[in-house]
Order: structure tokens, then sequence, then C-alpha cells
């Protein structure tokens, strides 16, 4: 059986490119043996690739477009293929070529060519997903500072999650001493779980 895994990092992303490349080496491949995650790659806990993983059997195919596509992590994507490896399952991965090769003999010489290949691909995709958060951090550092928080000049917004109004804290903390708001209900009139509750009740 022949199946596909894409992957793009967001769900404003489209999957594309991928679709009509791993339909273009594999036209008999049909639609509900492709897996499709809108998820980071920094690791595999993700929700089709698992579903995947369970039905993927020995003599299977495994069609992915690019090595990055299956993770960005060097060492567990080498530990992802090695898995496949000794499952007999049969990765081919469209940006290394000679996983595309059918070889009856001297199936060693392209198991050490890919190895290379993977290793070489594996260290790229890492380094770019270090720059591309390096950036990112380089980018927060760079930002005003108001109130502790780190304000966008693109759209004047302080990042992180907006700070939760309790200024009604202890009015609502007495009425739930009083009896008229249960500890949900009062979280739910804060907006805020009861974690963040327990810790404010300590401070009075």
């Amino acid at each position: 059986m022949k199946y596909a895994y894409l992957r793009v990092s967001s769900r404003d992303q489209s999957l594309y490119r991928q679709i009509v490349a791993v339909r273009d080496y594999c036209p008999e491949l049909i639609d509900e043996n492709i897996y499709k995650d809108k998820k980071s790659g920094k690791d595999f806990d993700r929700e089709e690739y698992v579903k995947l993983k369970a039905v993927l059997a020995s003599g299977d195919e495994l069609i992915i477009k690019e090595l990055d596509r299956l993770g960005r992590n060097k060492e567990e994507v080498k530990s992802e293929l090695r898995y496949f490896k000794d499952k007999g399952i049969i990765a081919r991965i469209l940006n290394v070529p000679t996983t595309l090769i059918e070889c009856d003999g001297q199936a060693w010489i392209f198991d050490m060519i890919n190895n290379i290949l993977i290793e070489v691909l594996g260290a790229i995709s890492e380094e770019e997903r270090n720059k591309i958060r390096a950036r990112q951090r380089e980018g927060i550092d760079a930002m005003h500072v108001e109130n502790g928080k780190h304000i966008s000049a693109k759209t004047g917004n302080a990042m992180g999650r907006p700070s939760k109004d309790i200024s009604d804290f202890e009015k609502i903390f007495k009425k739930q001493k009083d009896g008229l708001f249960t500890v949900n209900g009062a979280c739910s009139q804060l907006g805020i779980g009861r974690t963040k509750w327990y810790e404010l009740t300590k401070e009075m």
C-alpha cells in the first residue's frame, strides 16, 4: 500500500505544492492514504502523523516531498527513518533521489548514500530552524517595552496573551465567601482559571 505524509507549520499555510508533488510521483495514490498535518516540525507529537504510523505495515511505501516535511530535528528524523526501515516500510523522499531507486543488489551502497544525504539535509533543516528562532528572538528583543510587555511596532499590540482584568477580584472573592458564588462561578465572572483563583486567594 502507498501512503503520503504532508506537513506545513501553521494553519494559514497551503499544502498544495506537496499534494501536486506526491501525486506527480504516484498518480495512483488515493485520498484516504494522504495524511496531512498543520503543525510545527519540532517534534513528532502530531495527530495525523501518529495515525499514519498506526496503519503503516511492512512492505508499505511512504512518500514525502522533502525531508524537512517529516521533521526539523535531525536526530529525531533519523530515528523515525530507522523505525521505518526496521519495520520494512519504504520511505520515498522526493528530495533524496536515491530513496526513489529500486535496487535488488548492493543495497548497502544506497543505504550509505541515503545516510549521507539525510545527515546533510537534516543538518541544513535544523540550522534553518535555529536561525528562524534566533531572528524571532532578536525581533522581540528589539521591540519597545511598555509596562513590562514588548509592543509590536506593526500592530501597536503587546506580545503574548492579554492580561485579565482582575480589578474586581476582592469584591468577587467576598461574594464567593458569602456563598453568592461558587469558585467556578467566581472564576467565570473574572475570566480566569481555578489555578489563578487560588493563587490570588493566597494573597488575600
